[in-house]
């Protein structure tokens, strides 16, 4: 019998937790053929994902894939995220969450990407009856704890 890695799991409950204490889920993740998102959004082969009811339609997140539809410059569109692409899911407004080791298939094939993530919003203006986002960066800090 093969074991269910723990990392989807702890991805949703790190999501609830945030929820839960009124705060915005983000993730970050890896970019590459497996995983759909706008172009133009990702920085040096990575992205920064507002997970937030506000910023959502349809979010499933499963073992395999986090999917979602939102809006970029009021362009709705879908995006697919594999579980094994999340390097982190923490709360916007403090920095507290979980970063994740990439396993080596992972490194190897993003080999040299830069350490710098992008956001990547819906655009305020078309989603103000969703409650929007205001333009402060998520806050930089040492809450993140790495899972091995």
């Amino acid at each position: 019998m093969t074991t269910v890695s723990t990392k989807p799991y702890l991805i949703r409950a790190i999501y609830e937790w945030c929820v839960d204490q009124g705060f915005t889920p983000y993730i970050a993740a890896m970019v590459d053929e497996h995983t759909r998102v706008p172009p133009g959004y990702a920085r040096d082969g990575q992205i920064v994902l507002n997970v937030g009811a506000d910023a959502t339609h349809q979010l499933v997140m499963d073992n395999e894939f986090i999917s979602f539809q939102a809006r970029f410059n009021g362009v709705a569109h879908s995006l697919l995220v594999p579980v094994g692409n999340v390097v982190a899911i923490y709360a916007r407004e403090n920095g507290q969450g979980m970063a994740f080791e990439l396993e080596k298939a992972e490194i190897s094939a993003n080999a040299g990407a830069d350490e710098q993530l992008v956001e990547a919003l819906p655009d305020d203006g078309a989603d103000a009856d969703r409650g929007g986002n205001d333009d402060k960066p998520p806050p930089r800090g040492g809450h993140l704890k790495v899972v091995k």
